[in-house]
Parts: structure tokens; C-alpha cells; sequence
């Protein structure tokens, strides 16, 4: 009779032992690291932008870690190059969905690597936080999985539009190469150009050449007050070159991304003096937007990285609310979070306290109030217009 007793005892202590063991991977999974993805631009035509935005998630991971994690666990962010290309874009990103198994996916920046890697994001159930602008994105179906802090391409277009109006022009040409938002930005650029008394033409060029005399000889037949460049800065530069050697003297205006420091230090004086940019702008009052100019060590910090400082904010402050770590939950919980009638916070740490607490926040961060609309567009935004003026982007105003 003892020896039976003491049989089953050793049964029953192995069975508890082996469900243990097997229960012991879930356990661990979810003791584990909560990780998300950055796919930035590290090379490639947006390669002057992709680091600083991988540096400002970091920040926020650390910060976010350092004040004990979410949901108990600690973030790990994972980060990708998408080489500014959508084949590079499209392996990277799964890479991150179905190898490190990342619950969100932030700060794509080509319009085309977003348009090839957001289907992989709704498919999986992946939440997707970008910087692109191209109208078509946001009406791609993505279910809800996706949200963009940059302003749609019809917004841009109409300011671009406007502004050559301010400007005295009459005669506009828009010159850009094949991409996702040409046909909207041109859309939009001439209901303004038209409104205001004025006409616009336009040309795609092919921006892997390496001169694009000829495509200028063909905008200057018109004889335009202003052209507006369209591409990225490599083609960009191109451009311009070409434009001075065909004494073109009217207006110049160009998007902020491509008309950047780097393209100016990399032309003569002449080349670039007189330029103006327009870009979505930053809220260089808040709090948020200090510590991001903290991290990029830069008082002028790209929009990009203000964006993607409020990506990562957003998505924790989510999974916080939604007490899971999921891209579902994300998706669910974003809005709640980030335009929910709450207390304003600037930082996910100080909106995690007032979450602990039982209270509701309104998350606004370094690029301004993050509302989105149904479709997954920000509501609002100003923009940021400039000007090269001895070889320095001088601000003309904020609107």
C-alpha cells in the first residue's frame, strides 16, 4: 500500500512538473520584451533622415524602460533600412513581422515603400505609423492598422498652390519624377494656381539621369514665374544644376525634405540662393519638441523625427491603455489615447503615470495635436516656409 501511495505521488509530481515545463515557453514569451520596428530610410535618397528618427525611438524606448517598462515587461526596438525602396522596404518589414515578431511598425518615409509594405502590415495584423504623405495611402483598405502624422498631399498641394500665387506668379511648372502623390500634388497645386488668376504645366522626368537639360529646355519654352521641383534631393540637385546652367532666373520652390542642408552645402552659393521650401512644421513650443531637439543634439530638428517621437509615444501609451501588446490593441486604442478629451501630455512616461492612475490623457507631441481622422489622416497642420539665403535656410513664417 506505501509503495502505491508513493507511485502516484511521483506521477502526479511528474505531471506537474512537465505541464511546467511545457507552459514554461508562453510564460517566458510573455515575460519577454515587448518589441516594435522602425523602418527608416538609413541610405538611399532619404538616407539624411532615416538615423535621426531611429535615434529619437531609441530615446523614448530608454526612457520608457528606465520608468520600469509597460504592462511589466520592457520595450526592445528592432530597426530596419528600407533603403528608401520598396523591394528593400518589403523584405525588411517581414523581417520584422514574421521573424521578430513586432507589434507596430514606424516611421516609413517614401510614399512608395509605404504604399509595398502596408499591405504586409493589415495582413498581419501589424500596426503601421508613417511619415508619407501620398493622398492613396490612407485610402488603401488597411482595416485601421495604419496612421500618418504627415499631412495628405491634397493639404500640401493646396499650400504649394497658394503660395506661388503669394509669390506673383502666373506662370507655374512643375517638375517631378514618376511617384505616388505627383498626380494628387499637381491636382491640387492647380486649383490653387487657377483660383488665384495663374496657369501650371507639368513634366515627369526620370530621376536616375544624370543630366535633365533637356526636360528643363522643355519647361523654360513657357517661360514660368516659378517651378516647383517635386523629386528627392540626389534628382533634385540634378535639377537645379541644370537650371543654372540654362539661366533660368525666376522663382524656385521645392518640398523641405529635398531642399535640406545637405543639398545646399553641396551646391555653389549661386545654385541654391533664393530657394524656397515649404514642409509640414513641428510645434516648436512644446515641451515634446525640446526633448526631441535634445536628442538630435539640432535646435532645428527635422519633422521626421518630431513625427516618429510621437509614433512610438502613441504606441506605447496605446498598449498601455489597451493593457496589451498587440497590434489590434494598438489600432483600437491610438485614438483613445491621443484624442480622448484627457489631460494634454507631451512625453508617453508622463502619460503612463496619469494611465497608472486611473486617468485620461490627450497625448500632443513634437509635431502638434495628434488627431486623426476615421481614414487614419492628421486632422490639421501648419506648415514651415523657407528660404536659402546665404547658404542657410532662413525661416519666413509659420502657417
Amino acid at each position: 500500500m506505501s509503495t502505491s501511495i508513493q507511485r502516484r505521488r511521483l506521477l502526479t509530481h511528474s505531471a506537474i512538473l512537465g505541464a511546467g515545463l511545457a507552459l514554461s515557453p508562453f510564460v517566458r514569451a510573455q515575460a519577454g520584451p515587448i518589441k516594435l520596428g522602425t523602418l527608416t530610410p538609413l541610405t538611399g535618397a532619404g538616407g539624411p533622415y532615416g538615423p535621426a528618427m531611429v535615434n529619437t525611438a531609441k530615446a523614448v524606448v530608454d526612457e520608457v524602460n528606465a520608468a520600469g517598462g509597460i504592462l511589466g515587461r520592457q520595450l526592445q526596438l528592432v530597426s530596419e533600412d528600407d533603403q528608401t525602396s520598396p523591394e528593400a522596404g518589403v523584405r525588411a518589414a517581414r523581417k520584422l513581422i514574421e521573424v521578430d515578431k513586432v507589434s507596430a511598425i514606424m516611421g516609413t518615409w517614401a510614399s512608395s515603400v509605404t504604399t509595398a509594405v502596408a499591405p504586409l502590415c493589415w495582413e498581419s495584423k501589424t500596426f503601421l505609423a508613417t511619415v508619407s504623405g501620398a493622398d492613396s495611402i490612407t485610402a488603401l483598405p488597411h482595416q485601421g492598422f495604419l496612421v500618418r502624422t504627415q499631412p495628405n498631399t491634397t493639404l500640401q498641394g493646396r499650400k504649394f498652390g497658394e503660395f506661388a500665387v503669394q509669390q506673383g506668379a502666373r506662370r507655374v511648372f512643375f517638375m517631378s519624377p514618376q511617384t505616388p502623390f505627383f498626380q494628387s500634388q499637381l491636382t491640387n497645386m492647380k486649383a490653387a494656381v487657377e483660383k488665384g488668376g495663374g496657369r501650371i504645366d507639368s513634366l515627369i522626368y526620370d530621376d536616375k539621369k544624370p543630366s535633365l537639360r533637356t526636360e528643363v529646355d522643355t519647361a523654360l519654352r513657357g517661360n514660368p514665374d516659378l517651378i516647383v521641383m517635386g523629386g528627392y534631393t540626389p534628382d533634385t540637385t540634378v535639377l537645379l544644376k541644370d537650371l543654372f546652367r540654362a539661366n533660368y532666373k525666376g522663382k524656385l520652390l521645392g518640398f523641405g525634405y529635398s531642399v535640406n542642408q545637405k543639398l545646399i552645402d553641396a551646391l555653389p552659393g549661386e545654385v541654391a540662393e533664393g530657394i524656397f521650401t515649404l514642409s509640414p512644421s513641428s510645434d516648436e513650443g512644446s515641451l515634446a519638441y525640446k526633448r526631441v531637439a535634445e536628442i538630435t543634439k539640432s535646435a532645428s530638428p527635422d519633422p521626421y523625427s518630431c513625427q516618429v517621437y510621437d509614433h512610438i509615444s502613441l504606441i506605447v501609451l496605446a498598449m498601455a491603455h489597451a493593457k496589451a501588446a498587440t497590434g489590434d490593441a494598438i489600432r483600437t486604442h491610438i485614438r483613445t489615447v491621443a484624442q480622448g478629451g484627457g489631460d494634454k501630455v507631451e512625453s508617453a512616461v508622463a502619460g503612463l503615470k496619469l494611465l497608472a492612475s486611473g486617468r485620461k490623457i490627450d497625448y500632443a507631441g513634437a509635431s502638434g495635436p495628434c488627431d486623426f481622422t476615421d481614414a487614419g489622416d492628421i486632422s490639421d497642420s501648419k506648415f514651415l516656409y523657407q528660404q536659402v539665403k546665404a547658404g542657410k535656410l532662413i525661416t519666413l513664417k509659420v502657417a
